[in-house]
């Protein structure tokens, strides 16, 4: 038996044809519906998902949602036994009918975004989480990470600029054991005020302290930090329990004191040799960071620096990072690590590299081997990834997951709004995530920012392409500045002009970026794009000239000319 809540009816004729649109659903035996209280009251004969009968209300031109009740559950056990359960009351008896209710499994972006929008959509949320409220981001991920590189770039500056001749350089002294403090502190500012206080005050959610694994399709058993066993039934569930950093398969590694990213950002000194094993965002991030405070840096890179990406993106950063003093590797691989007296030595085939320090940052791999997802029958890829649809639902309709544990794009703004989706899909809406037009920022100096397709992605996807690539040195606001390093490049469909893709590395990359994303999804043209009117002397003018190279010669036009 299931109770919706139906908007929309205006008459008995209203409840006529929503009893008819329920009734047509295959395991719905009867369905109920007053026109004048706005309730629908559905016996089944056998379990039919409440998705199912929503839609049909829509269809049907009405909109449904689960009815929405006080909670009553406790949590409980007979002395003497390891397991309580959380229960709900049923409707009817002349007691109030229950809330929908929504475990989440872990307390990062997607998590909160999730318990969030499914408490504002009237459910009753149970937030089970294992370790530090937060997830990676707030924790040791974006925030301290960002905060690292602004040091680091602000001591570059200090050391360097191009405005050394009228402006007197210096070497910095790092103290890191103060930057540490103040980075963490900003840290447990952001964790208290973005995540504890909310949790505390929002009285439909109720944090559940442990570890979670499935018990079955409906209910998960949470190990508490007591010990204790407790069963926990839901309606809809969602995973959103993150990743780990992945650890390569290379002799001698797991015996070494190697760092990941989360021992690096917590370090309270800054190492005189360190190497890098890996070439992603987070390695030539916290490479170029560390480079900038002291150390001596080596990075190792299995084919060359962000390969993922068009070409140009690796050989600009590579020829900046160069010129910073870091030692790029190309196709090198550590075939074995030994550590001694303080000193690791990795073996390559092109020689040894001996550092203080060793960084691995080769990527992360869903947190999910512990979580028994084979008993609630969620599939997962090879990568242990849970694969998700556009509504974020897994192929347990019941249960859905978002964030880095998912096979979507491992971004905190990726994992929110797919943890948001979830919860509205959960709680009887309908909601799609669309990554076509999905931003993404390295922060490097200077920054790396692509969204859409590039030219060979383009290509493996059968789309015809145009490209132009501008250099820095046609920018004003570069020049104004000067550093002109980098490139605006803009791919569009051939023939139509389409723009389908843009790839920059700039100074503030990323907050041109997004002026792309907006033109790529509103389906403009790179002759719409070179009519708009940009201001003079930004960074994002850059879009505008490299739209205009499409059709003009952009050296021969004035400063600001249309």
């Amino acid at each position: 038996m299931t109770d919706l809540k139906i908007s929309g009816m205006t008459c008995p004729s209203c409840a006529a044809h929503v009893k008819a649109a329920l009734e047509q659903v295959a395991g719905v035996e009867r369905a109920d519906v007053s026109d004048r209280t706005g309730l629908s009251r559905v016996t089944t004969a056998a379990d039919v998902p409440v998705e199912a009968l929503i839609g049909a209300v829509a269809d049907a031109g009405y909109r449904a949602e689960p009815r929405t009740v006080a909670r009553t559950a406790a949590v409980g056990g007979a002395p003497g036994q390891n397991t309580a359960r959380l229960q709900e009351a049923d409707s009817g008896g002349g007691g109030a009918p229950r809330k929908l209710h929504v475990v989440v499994i872990g307390s990062g972006g997607a998590a909160m975004a999730g318990a969030l929008k499914a408490a504002e959509r009237g459910a009753r949320v149970t937030l089970i989480e294992q370790g530090t409220i937060g997830g990676t981001c707030v924790n040791v991920g974006c925030v301290p990470s960002k905060i690292m590189i602004r040091a680091a770039h602000i001591a570059h500056l200090r050391r360097t600029s191009p405005f050394d001749d009228g402006i007197g350089a210096r070497e910095p002294v790092i103290h890191r054991d103060r930057l540490l403090t103040q980075q963490q502190a900003r840290v447990a500012e952001l964790r208290q005020a973005k995540y504890e206080d909310i949790l505390e005050t929002n009285p439909d959610i109720t944090l559940l302290p442990g570890e979670a694994r499935f018990e079955s399709e409906t209910t998960v058993v949470v190990r508490g930090r007591d010990g204790q066993d407790r069963s926990v039934a839901f309606d809809r569930c969602l995973i959103a329990v993150g990743a780990n950093p992945q650890i390569p398969d290379i002799p001698g590694l797991p015996d070494s004191p190697y760092w990941t990213s989360t021992e690096a950002l917590a370090t309270d000194t800054i190492p005189e040799r360190l190497a890098v094993i890996g070439a992603s965002v987070v390695a030539v991030e916290l490479a170029q960071a560390f480079a900038r405070l002291g150390s001596r840096v080596t990075i190792l890179a299995r084919r060359h620096l962000l390969s993922r990406e068009d070409p140009a993106i690796g050989e600009a950063l590579a020829e900046v990072f160069r010129d910073e003093g870091i030692e790029v590797l190309d196709g090198t691989v550590a075939t074995s690590v030994a550590h001694s007296e303080g000193e690791f030595v990795l073996v390559t085939r092109q020689g040894e590299v001996r550092v203080d320090r060793l960084l691995v940052a080769t990527g992360r791999m869903a947190r999910t081997a512990d979580l028994q997802l084979e008993t609630a029958a969620v599939a997962v890829d090879s990568h242990r990834s849970i694969m998700v649809d556009q509504t974020m639902r897994t192929s347990n309709p019941r249960i859905f997951a978002a964030g880095d544990c998912t096979d979507q794009p491992q971004y905190v703004y990726v994992a929110a709004a797919g943890g948001s989706r979830a919860a509205i899909n959960m709680t009887g809406g309908a909601a799609d995530l669309d990554l076509r037009t999905m931003p993404a920022v390295a922060f490097t100096d200077p920054q790396i920012a692509t969204v859409g397709l590039s030219e060979a992605e383009a290509a493996k996807a059968g789309i015809r392409t145009e490209s132009r690539t501008l250099t820095l040195d046609n920018v004003p606001r570069a020049l104004a500045n000067f550093d002109t390093r980098g490139f605006i490049k803009l791919v569009a469909e051939a023939g139509s002009g389409r723009l389908i893709g843009v790839q920059a590395v700039a100074d503030g990359a990323g907050e041109i970026i997004q002026s792309a994303a907006l033109a790529i999804h509103n389906t403009m043209t790179v002759a719409e794009l070179a009519d708009q009117l940009f201001p003079y002397l930004t960074m994002v003018e850059g879009l505008k000239l490299a739209a205009q190279t499409f059709t003009k010669d952009v050296t021969q036009l004035s400063c600001c000319a249309a």
